[in-house]
């Protein structure tokens, strides 16, 4: 029977003797083992009494070890061999967070610093959880087949477990943005690589905690942090399957990046307090997770990928004992539509000498939409934030249409050079923002005077659809995909 012999590898090295005084040269522990393949993962120490050092490696086999990751040295007391202190066990963790990064095929050279660690509270489950991350990505990239599938099963499991999803949240706050992306896109490139794998053998999987997100909230603000690669998106419609490997290569090694962002304010009055948020940012980003070269060679280049087409988001007071009231600013944003009408004759008469006369006429009409509409609604106490995509062309919400035949091989609709057109409905970089200026002013709920003191909790449920249509590849293929996240954010009415 397979089994996961140690989850914990924070104890297990505390609880290393002092190297002077090991019985053998090298020691080790299972973190995953085989019955059926007898092979095993495990974490491995060595000693090098000379240099009063030791080794530690992630190695597989059971008879013979090999070595598929080795860190940093570590010294050990010159006086009394140990090697578990606060400092030592710190810069072993950075030693795993580092190495983790660097799986990133997409990052950017920075000067960021990763901080000292041994100080937060949950040090041992974060210094758990990056190692098991980087022993999850050890084994994609160098664990023999026959170990991989039952390993990076387990090792999956372990990694969705509630207790190390919430050191995964306090790492990322710990480390900062810059470096949670590149952490996140190191994890999903494997995951998206694994993914493709299973895939590629017909095989069925079930994802791997396939979105990554989290929740803060501080006063007058709530923020959530959500990565999920777009292999593990569930498909929400598609036009006939396609076997262009190179688009479906682009397609896959991409990322959904997002962020939410809600203001608040609690204004306390007579006879009841007012709960006032207001949409601060949100930010939708597709990014990729290789390299140009790599899109290049591989996929079907840097400009075909998936742009966002619909985001819905649901806010809720949990305990709605009491919720007096809710009002939203306004019920939709409609589009605006332009229409110009213009007719025009033109004569000349020209002189006896050269008698003749010449008449033009012309007709012009243009329609012009705004791509994004908005909507604002309410059920109960609940309010429901819906950014629809619409084709420029004839209105249609895109995440539930696709275009005609026609339309996707037309060079000038306005699907095609999406993303350098000066009239493109994202970023350049194939993103949407929307901001507070843009789409409605606030939600106001009225509480009961009652809750001063007490910290009460909502619910944020979002959607985010994605859709593929063909930009400078030439297909025929369209696609939308989805995913459902939901956060718990905290409020304290004083």
């Amino acid at each position: 029977m397979d089994s996961c012999a140690c989850s914990d590898v924070f104890a297990w090295i505390m609880n290393l003797p002092p190297i002077n005084k090991w019985n053998t040269n090298s020691m080790s522990v299972s973190i995953f083992s085989s019955s059926s393949t007898q092979t095993s993962l495990n974490l491995s120490a060595a000693r090098n009494l000379q240099f009063r050092t030791i080794y530690f490696s992630i190695t597989t086999g059971f008879n013979v070890p090999i070595s598929l990751w080795a860190a940093k040295p570590v010294k050990a007391n010159p006086n009394s061999g140990e090697f578990t202190d606060d400092e030592t066990m710190s810069s072993l963790l950075v030693n795993f967070i580092e190495d983790v990064l660097k799986y990133c095929s997409n990052k950017c050279k920075s000067s960021i610093i990763i901080p000292k660690l041994y100080c937060v509270p949950n040090f041992k489950d974060i210094f758990n959880l990056s190692f098991l991350a980087l022993s999850f990505l050890i084994c994609i990239y160098e664990a023999p087949t026959n170990l991989r599938s039952s390993a990076l099963a387990s090792l999956k499991d372990q990694l969705t477990r509630c207790q190390l999803r919430e050191a995964s949240k306090s790492l990322m706050r710990a480390i900062g943005s810059n470096l949670e992306e590149q952490w996140m896109r190191s994890i999903n490139l494997a995951v998206t690589n694994w993914i493709a794998e299973v895939k590629s053998t017909h095989q069925t999987l079930k994802t791997p905690s396939p979105l990554f997100s989290y929740s803060v909230s501080t006063p007058g603000l709530w923020k959530i942090q959500l990565y999920c690669p777009v292999i593990a998106m569930d498909i929400q419609n598609s036009s006939n399957a396609t076997t262009d490997e190179r688009l479906l290569f682009s397609l896959h090694y991409h990322q959904l990046e997002g962020v939410i962002q809600f203001n608040y304010k609690v204004i306390i009055q007579e006879k009841w307090i007012d709960v006032i948020v207001n949409t601060d940012n949100i930010r939708c980003d597709i990014v990729r997770l290789l390299n140009e070269n790599l899109m290049e060679e591989r996929g079907a280049g840097m400009d075909d990928k998936h742009f966002p087409s619909r985001i819905s988001l649901c806010l809720t007071p949990i305990l709605q004992t009491n919720i007096m009231s809710v009002s939203v600013s306004k019920s939709s944003e409609n589009p605006r539509r332009d229409i110009e009408l213009e007719k025009s004759i033109e004569t000349s008469f020209d002189p006896p000498t050269n008698i003749g006369v010449k008449l033009s006429a012309g007709e012009t009409t243009s329609l012009s939409l705004r791509p994004w509409k908005f909507e604002e609604s309410v059920y109960g106490y609940s309010t429901i934030l819906n950014w629809f995509l619409h084709d420029s062309a004839d209105g249609r919400e895109v995440y539930t249409s696709k275009p005609s035949k026609m339309a996707l091989m037309n060079p000038r609709a306005w699907f095609k050079d999406r993303y350098s057109s000066a009239y493109r409905p994202f970023t350049r970089q194939g993103g949407v923002i929307f901001a507070e200026d843009e789409y409605g002013k606030n939600v106001h709920w009225k509480v009961d005077n009652k809750t001063i003191g007490k910290t009460m909790e909502w619910e944020i449920k979002g959607w985010i659809w994605l859709t593929y249509w063909p930009n400078k590849y030439k297909t025929l293929y369209t696609e939308t995909r989805k995913l459902e996240f939901r956060e718990i954010v905290h409020l304290t009415i004083a």
